[in-house]
């Protein structure tokens, strides 16, 4: 069960450890150069060495690693993307794949590891320890913000403000031509960034993947736009939706005959610099995941909740499920009249 730490930090006036490892994997998130970053000069405060893992779990797998200071983290906490690179990897996913990795960890003298990544990094992330007996620390870095047990994960504040800067500028185009404009934005799985962007940005309608109904949800709204007799529109879809966007949009035009736009906003949602509650963010956890190691902690993810550090059970993060915000989501329906 996530836990919170009742005291903050847990540094320790000797270190227990002499070296760790740190990588990124899975899908780029703003934010993840900052955790880089905080990990780095956290361990070196302690005097403990930081070796760093290049293109995740598959540069784990093939020794591409090297020792990372202070200044080899300099200038970095502004830039978007991780400078360790990242990649999915599917050796990994096999127990060969992984005893080489852990092969490689002990030859370099690491202790424990610290994995910023989301719940498929986090597997791996389990099962090194599992198997291996590496400890590690997970970092939730993933702009879905769907991982259990913390408020809130690396990246997801600056994806919310990248795809709201392009519906702001969608509606200008949507009011001047008169037009319904479908906008399709990242949440394979979860529905927190479009419901986000769906009141930032006045939506008259979103799209979940949480939707109990879909089919009945669409035309629900078809009919209420109708009668609505609004000009223009703007409607935000999850992609993990039923059909996604492009359901939708087809759904309107049959129901309505009216003319309605799509644009699917796709990959500029992970890219940009980091805005600062993501880089603020970013610092704390990375810190947080070396004092959790140093402190003798293993195999859970560092996070944010209940205003302090949380520690939540690796497989608790993927096990258990974070809904949106389901007051959030009832704002959206009053305010879309």
């Amino acid at each position: 069960m996530t836990t919170q730490n009742p005291t903050g930090s847990t540094s320790t006036s000797t270190p227990s450890m002499k070296r760790i490892a740190v990588l990124t994997s899975g899908g780029d998130a703003p934010g993840m150069n900052a955790a880089i970053r905080a990990v780095v000069r956290s361990a070196t405060y302690h005097g403990v060495e930081v070796v760093g893992v290049r293109r995740g779990f598959q540069g784990l797998h093939e020794g591409d690693m090297r020792l990372l200071g202070a200044r080899d983290v300099a200038n970095i906490i502004q830039r978007g993307g991780t400078i360790l690179l990242t990649a999915r990897s599917r050796t990994w996913r096999s127990p060969e794949g992984r005893a080489l990795g852990a092969d490689y960890l002990r030859q370099w003298g690491v202790e424990g590891l610290v994995v910023i990544g989301g719940d498929g990094s986090f597997h791996g992330a389990h099962y090194l320890q599992e198997e291996h007996g590496i400890k590690v620390i997970g970092v939730p870095g993933t702009i879905d913000n769907d991982l259990y047990g913390t408020d809130h994960t690396i990246g997801y504040f600056t994806a919310v403000e990248t795809a709201l800067d392009a519906v702001d500028k969608l509606r200008d185009t949507a009011a001047s031509h008169e037009r319904i404009f479908v906008v399709e934005v990242m949440g394979r799985h979860a529905g927190h960034i479009a419901l986000d962007v769906a009141v930032a940005g006045g939506a008259e309608e979103v799209f979940l993947p949480e939707d109990e109904h879909p089919d009945q949800h669409i035309a629900e709204v078809v009919r209420s736009s109708v009668s609505k007799g609004k000009a223009s529109s703007i409607i935000i879809v999850a992609e993990g939706y039923p059909g996604g966007g492009m359901a939708v949009t087809k759904a309107i035009e049959e129901q309505t005959g009216l003319e309605v736009r799509l644009s699917i906003l796709g990959h500029i949602q992970r890219g940009g610099s980091p805005v600062s509650s993501d880089r603020v963010l970013a610092s704390r956890l990375g810190e947080a995941a070396v004092e959790a190691l140093l402190a003798g902690r293993s195999n859970v993810m560092v996070g944010r909740g209940y205003g302090g550090t949380t520690y939540t059970p690796l497989p608790e993060t993927w096990e258990k499920r974070k809904d949106v915000s389901r007051d959030l989501y009832r704002c959206a329906k009053v305010l879309s009249i």
